[in-house]
């Protein structure tokens, strides 16, 4: 009896196990069937049972699915687990998907890491599309990002830049991690911007260990979680320790920014120094359209401002100058426009930044080369639709791969390139208009912040390239240089650039006094 029992108590896990199998795999035989016979779905590559395609998307997904966009075309459907998804890779698709069928298209799955870490997905760029999300998207486009809110937060980007050359100065003759000096430049205008405070060396920056919950967050965000390719096996989040890691991260930045809510309380700051969380307090207050901001709104509103700015702005700069050392002739060019429009000035003013036209296409190539969200978030059908001929059901996720789109022949020659002079007399912007560059997505669901991005990367990349001659360290080349880039929602380079930045003649970087008008 005793034996008996034993066996039975061995076997429950694994009679489960197998249960489990089984149901997954008539569900997945009898989906797949029944969606085949009822929609003409896009070409598709070799499934296996239960999984699907995930084992295919590898640990860069936009290269990954390059390949298949190559062997089967610009559209193909993908069984992510339990997910049916389509993965666009050309123009005039993404044109497709994102202008013409823009409202079916405008919602987004509920991912589980974005319902722990935005409240619920009640940030901008994770609520689903409805009243909610129209909502707080005006608030952002009139109030948080509009011209004259970018505009009030100049002397910030303007005062941070100065502390960026000072840090980058320190190091002469030696090598610096210019890396991390860029990532502490992202991270210390969104701190100001949005919060007042200043995070970064030592001080507040340290006591909170801000970086460290910054950098989880952005992992856990961008991960990829098995749970959320198979929805009704919701446990798997615990067992895997997702879901602890999720509360315990959010629950330490729901402490930080409930005690800056606090001390927001009641402040009388002028119009033109009030921050991104004085704005929205005032709009909690005020507002009378039926459909007022609690704190938590307010909180995943302020969080999406970090996940979406600092590391897109880091990545941005970090590969606009490995980019440039890697082709020194472009550097030499973009340098020498710099210098003549600035002259003995010393200091980038964001009035100068029309003027450089070469320095605006350095920036459009690395977005071509580089977007730093590769795989755009991903949008959910909300009806069926027909693209290309085929047609797709609702509740069906999408991809754009804006990675391939800039890397496509058919919208640009030699796609390898890094050649910023394709930019030079085109019309090519990166709005969301023209859908061959598209790094801050395009439509409804684009990207409301490139106004405050563009101007946060335009003026660092510009005065660093004024005040410093720039190498690489003795005995490493550009061949040298390890590009490979970690996987996430944002990509970046897996290894830090570390240069040599010698202080341009004319700039006395030593003489702290000399920067004081910057």
């Amino acid at each position: 009896m005793a034996l008996l029992q034993w066996l039975k108590e061995s076997l429950r896990p694994m009679l489960l196990i197998v249960s489990i199998f089984v149901v997954l795999l008539t569900k997945f035989l009898f989906i797949n069937k029944s969606r085949k016979r009822r929609f003409n779905l896009p070409p598709s590559p070799p499934m296996i049972p239960i999984i699907g395609n995930l084992h295919q998307l590898g640990t860069n997904p936009n290269i990954a699915l390059q390949s298949p966009a190559h062997k089967y075309g610009p559209i193909i459907f993908l069984q992510l687990g339990q997910i049916p998804t389509v993965v666009v890779s050309s123009a005039r698709l993404a044109k497709e998907v994102l202008k013409t069928h823009d409202l079916a298209l405008s919602s987004r799955p509920q991912l589980f890491s974005a319902k722990h870490l935005f409240y619920n997905c009640t940030n901008i760029a994770f609520s689903p599309y409805g009243a909610y999300w129209r909502h707080i998207r005006k608030i952002c486009i009139l109030e948080l990002l509009s011209a004259k809110r970018v505009h009030s937060c100049r002397y910030v980007r303007e005062e941070e830049v100065v502390r960026l050359v000072r840090r980058v100065a320190r190091y002469y003759p030696g090598t610096t991690n210019l890396s991390k000096m860029l990532g502490l430049y992202a991270n210390n205008v969104l701190c100001r911007v949005a919060f007042g405070r200043d995070f970064s060396d030592g001080g507040d920056y340290q006591r909170h260990g801000f970086q460290k919950m910054l950098d989880e967050y952005q992992e856990l965000l961008g991960g990829f979680s098995v749970g959320d390719f198979f929805p009704s096996l919701d446990f798997i989040h615990s067992l895997t320790g997702m879901k602890s890691r999720l509360q315990d991260v959010s629950q330490r930045f729901d402490q930080l920014i409930e005690q800056i809510l606090n001390e927001h309380l009641g402040s009388n700051k002028i119009e033109e120094h009030k921050d991104l969380v004085d704005v929205l307090l005032e709009v909690q207050k005020n507002d009378s359209d039926g459909m007022p901001l609690t704190t938590d709104n307010i909180k995943a509103i302020i969080l999406d401002m970090f996940a979406a700015g600092t590391d897109t702005t880091f990545i941005t700069l970090d590969w606009a100058m490995t980019e440039l050392l890697m082709n020194p002739k472009v550097m030499e060019k973009a340098q020498k426009e710099v210098r003549s429009i600035l002259g003995e000035r010393r200091v980038v003013a964001e009035s100068d930044l029309h003027q450089m036209e070469y320095m605006r296409a350095v920036i459009k190539e690395i977005f071509r080369l580089h977007p730093a969200v590769p795989v755009l978030l991903p949008r959910e059908s909300m009806e069926d639709v027909v693209l290309e001929g085929y047609k797709i059901p609702a509740k069906t996720r999408f991809f754009v791969n804006a990675w391939a789109i800039g890397r496509s022949p058919e919208s640009w020659d030699d796609p390898n390139a890094f050649k910023p002079e394709r930019f030079l007399g085109s019309n090519i912007d990166y709005r969301g208009q023209e859908f061959e560059l598209i790094p801050f997505g395009a439509g409804r669901r684009g990207c409301p912040a490139i106004t405050f991005g563009i101007a946060v990367v335009e003026l660092a990349l510009t005065q660093l390239l004024y005040s410093f001659d720039w190498e690489l360290p003795p005995g490493v080349t550009a061949k040298d240089l390890d590009l490979t880039e970690v996987f996430g929602i944002s990509m970046h380079r897996r290894e830090h650039l570390h240069v040599i930045a010698k202080p341009y003649p004319s700039m006395k970087i030593h003489d702290t006094a000399s920067l004081e008008g910057i």
